[in-house]
């Protein structure tokens, strides 16, 4: 493996190196590494520094622990000759790779470098990616792409778009196989957007970073619309509207963070096991457990955060939210239960009063599918009162890409666990983690209600005819319905009716849900599962 040599002499520069001695031969390889690192570096950092960006091993040395990065292939040079590239040829090209440690496990880490050729991607520059991808896939461990890109190099035509077919072959090989997480510190455009989204993760820095198939010149010369640049692919765009981001980071310095942390909850690879930190976990109730008691408000339709809900579950409090911005509706992301990484994923009461709709269904259904392939057992906390109706919903495909969901929980095998905290009305009670899509442990608060559909829409059904004499009687209406309202969801709705059938194993208090949690989890460990032999199912995508 390629490492620095040691610091020229000042001597060796003021005369060419005898190369038939090897003192010379030494001599030789530090000159080429002044050029190719230290001079190329101190031109970079002056170009990207006026810009307020770091350069690509800045972002590098950043991102893994001090001092372990080692780099590959810094003397790699392109061929090409055509429209005068013969005239600049730099070590390196446009690309840094090679390997770090993060929290002491090993990385693999290419960054693209735009103070070269704007960072464009060209035979070499692809093929120093596909290296370090493929010497990820044989060593079984995570691949972190930094992209700051102007697309493919022009002046390469087809060899250059080639090399991001085999990137995108690499992505869907790498897939569920070691995780891959993409940060985007500047452009990514045309074919380019392919393989960032072909990862498990997206980060993307607010205003300085985007992302597009077609330009803003493009759009407006094909179809007439004026939009730009920022609002077209900007990171809060694609954090808040198309969900192609996970995180809108504030700045390279908290993108870079961010990834750090997320590294610390995945394992290497698909046969690793999950990390595991000892923090002392106290199986005794706390009093900060019994602050769950009041969460949930006594009217129905009174809104809550449920992360005052998951801050309590998880060790510390200590939970790293994915897509935040996007489908509030839903919260997924990872926390550590008993010091063991945990994927969560629970509705949101305070946002659309937790409904599912096709982003909230779409955002869940990948989130269950990578802590499947990566064995992270996966909580699910419900309170979700239906589908969000409309036409817009329906004529979008809710039901197709709503079934995303069914078929993610259905085919995951990792240790599942759903504590139902107060609504669980229809086909949403089904997908949020249910018995019958293959839910291993299934608890409820006993302020859950798992019906059909809630009270006042039950009585509109049910209790026609006693409403109707009501109203003739000259009665007080709105407390007639509300008493038949709560007497079906007492009779219908009651969690207890759910225990007796066992499509509960437990219902308990508030209280006593973190360490519920960890002790279902902990009986859950050597979990072994299999689906039927095929090749692939097909998702309704």
């Amino acid at each position: 493996m390629p490492t620095q040599p040691d610091a020229p002499a000042q001597s060796e520069h003021s005369a060419q190196p005898d190369l038939s001695t090897t003192a010379g031969k030494i001599a030789d390889l530090r000159a080429r590494y002044q050029e190719a690192v230290v001079d190329a570096e101190v031109v970079a950092r002056q170009k990207q520094h006026a810009k307020g960006k770091m350069t690509a091993r800045e972002r590098i040395e950043l991102l893994v622990d001090p001092g372990t990065f080692v780099e590959f292939d810094e003397y790699v040079r392109h061929r090409t000759t055509a429209f005068g590239m013969d005239r600049s040829r730099p070590y390196g090209d446009s690309v840094v790779t090679g390997v770090g440690t993060i929290h002491g496990r090993t990385v693999a880490v290419y960054a693209q470098d735009f103070t070269t050729f704007g960072g464009s991607l060209g035979e070499v520059a692809g093929d120093k990616i596909i290296k370090i991808m493929e010497y990820a896939l044989r060593g079984g461990m995570p691949i972190i792409g930094i992209l700051d890109s102007g697309g493919a190099r022009i002046q390469e035509g087809v060899v250059a778009l080639g090399k991001y077919g085999e990137i995108f072959r690499l992505n869907t090989a790498a897939s569920g196989v070691i995780p891959q997480i993409s940060i985007i510190m500047g452009p990514a455009a045309g074919g380019a957007v392919y393989s960032p989204a072909l990862t498990d993760f997206v980060v993307m820095v607010d205003k300085t970073s985007q992302m597009f198939v077609t330009g803003p010149d493009v759009i407006k010369t094909v179809t007439g619309e004026d939009v730009g640049m920022e609002e077209l692919g900007g990171a809060y765009t694609h954090n808040t509207r198309s969900g192609v981001a996970h995180y809108l980071a504030e700045d390279e310095d908290d993108a870079i963070d961010y990834v750090r942390s997320m590294v610390g909850y995945l394992p290497d690879n698909n046969m690793a096991e999950i990390p595991v930190y000892e923090n002392g976990f106290e199986w005794e109730t706390t009093d900060a457990d019994r602050t769950l008691n009041t969460v949930v408000p006594d009217s129905p339709n009174q809104p809550y955060d449920i992360h005052q809900v998951i801050s309590h579950i998880v060790d510390g409090g200590d939970f790293l939210e994915v897509q935040p911005l996007f489908a509030p509706n839903i919260v997924i992301g990872l926390g550590r239960v008993e010091g063991r990484t945990v994927g969560i994923i629970a509705n949101q009461p305070s946002q659309m009063a937790g409904t599912l709709n096709i982003e909230a269904g779409e955002k869940a259904s990948r989130f269950v599918r990578f802590c499947d392939a990566f064995s992270i057992p996966i909580l699910t906390l419900v309170d979700v009162p239906g589908y969000l109706p409309g036409t817009d919903q329906e004529w979008t495909g809710v039901i197709r890409r709503g079934a995303k969901l069914l078929y993610a929980y259905a085919e995951a095998t990792v240790p599942l666990v759903t504590v139902i905290l107060r609504k669980a009305y229809g086909g949403a009670y089904i997908v949020m983690g249910s018995k019958q899509l293959g839910a291993d442990v299934n608890l409820a608060w006993p302020t859950a209600e798992i019906a059909v559909m809630g009270g006042q829409g039950a009585v509109n059904i049910l209790y026609r005819g006693e409403i109707r004499k009501a109203e003739e009687a000259g009665e007080d209406v709105a407390a007639v319905r509300q008493r038949l309202a709560n007497e079906y969801t007492y009779n219908v709705a009651s969690p207890f009716l759910a225990a007796e059938r066992g499509e509960l194993d437990g219902i308990i208090e508030p209280a006593q849900t973190r360490v519920a949690v960890a002790k279902a989890l902990r009986s859950l460990r050597g979990k072994r599962a299999s689906l039927p032999p095929k090749k692939h199912g097909n998702i309704p995508l």
